[in-house]
């Protein structure tokens, strides 16, 4: 067993692999927030990958969330819809209050199209249009996306419009907000919409220019999205993120004069005390091990996943202990598990790794009585 020190102490796990993953107990305290002074009415902020609220501020109180809705607005579109699908815009979407991508009667746009005047532009025809396309009704969409509140688990959230517009059953909290988001930044298309600051879309008639509202874009470093939002009825609503070294923060604010400052308090708060780790990366760790009754004599296994922690900062503690079997009996197919790295914190397992065979051995033929005549002839 081989034992290495490495300088931490008290750390929770993610493992990023693809064949083999798990997490363990969340080890620091939620709720804190400690020197946190944000404006907001209601406030909160998530870390998606050990899905915890490091601050919260009234983060449960149901408000509505104006234009933050078109989060759940793409998510449903674009389960629902293919990118480049054409969408015949409905004349019950064209001039819709608020802020607007300036649709007309018999105007004809990619779904991609209408998700940018969306997250962008913020445009409440665009959120309507699609709406009309999915479902036929605004009503039958509003469905939709509270079915796909549920499926997240949300009992906090209900959505009767797919823009934000105020009505009194259309309202959500600041933590059910924080994991539609965090839904909303695992898609990949939708990711790539809300880090867009700006997007032009030219056709034979008409040229369109999408302007993303999140300042945050570039005024914070790592900033990745994703939606403002605002009525005099829920006043300043933001929905921001932010990814730094492989560690993704969500923050949320409902009501929020100071919404911009208030973002970036609570995000340094993050990386302030939170960081991620890689403990080993694929093949890292390689060792040759004797095969007993195989065609070769030695086998390699090694690490094929890279094992990565998020953790308090400056903390110690963290050994590895090497498993590894003395010997192995053919036939061993490639992948077969033949040991492990186990890291423990404070004296608790807290990661695991397993060393797989990297190729296949097969059982060393047999031989028959020619085979040995011949082989004592030729001797």
């Amino acid at each position: 067993m081989k034992k290495r020190q490495i300088n931490l102490y008290v750390a929770i796990l993610i493992i990023a692999a693809i064949i083999f993953s798990f997490l363990t107990i969340y080890a620091f305290g939620e709720h804190s927030g400690n020197g946190i002074s944000t404006s907001a009415h209601s406030a909160a902020l998530y870390q998606p990958e050990l899905n915890v609220f490091l601050y919260e501020k009234n983060s449960q109180e149901k408000l509505p969330m104006a234009s933050t809705t078109k989060i759940m607005t793409a998510l449903v579109a674009i389960e629902a819809c293919k990118m480049d699908e054409l969408v015949a815009i409905d004349d019950r979407a064209i001039g819709i209050e608020g802020s607007s991508a300036y649709l007309h009667s018999g105007d004809v746009l990619t779904v991609e199209e209408l998700l940018y005047a969306l997250l962008l532009q913020s445009a409440n025809d665009a959120a309507a249009a699609i709406a009309y396309h999915v479902s036929g009704e605004v009503e039958d969409f509003s469905t939709l996306m509270n079915e796909k509140a549920k499926m997240l688990g949300l009992t906090d959230t209900n959505f009767t419009n797919p823009h934000g517009l105020d009505d009194d059953e259309h309202y959500t909290t600041a933590r059910d907000l924080a994991i539609i988001a965090a839904e909303a930044l695992s898609n990949e298309e939708i990711r790539d919409i809300v880090s867009t600051k700006k997007r032009c879309f030219i056709t034979e008639d008409r040229t369109r220019i999408y302007t993303n509202h999140n300042k945050l874009l570039s005024m914070y470093d790592g900033c990745i999205g994703i939606k403002t939002g605002f009525t005099k009825r829920s006043g300043r609503c933001l929905v921001a993120a932010a990814e730094r070294d492989g560690l993704r923060f969500i923050s949320v604010t409902l009501d929020a004069p100071g919404d911009w400052s208030d973002h970036k308090e609570m995000l340094d708060y993050g990386y302030e005390r939170l960081e991620k780790l890689t403990l080993c990366r694929e093949f890292d760790h390689q060792y040759k091990i004797p095969v007993l009754d195989g065609e070769t004599d030695y086998l390699t296994v090694a690490n094929t996943d890279e094992v990565s922690i998020i953790t308090e900062r400056k903390t110690q503690g963290i050994e590895e202990h090497i498993r590894l079997v003395r010997y192995a009996i053919a036939p061993i197919s490639r992948g077969e598990v033949l040991g492990e790295i186990i890291y423990t914190c404070g004296g608790e397992e807290c990661a695991r790794v397993r060393l797989l065979a990297t190729e296949t051995v097969e059982k060393k033929k047999k031989q028959g009585l020619l085979e040995k005549f011949l082989l004592i002839f030729d001797k």
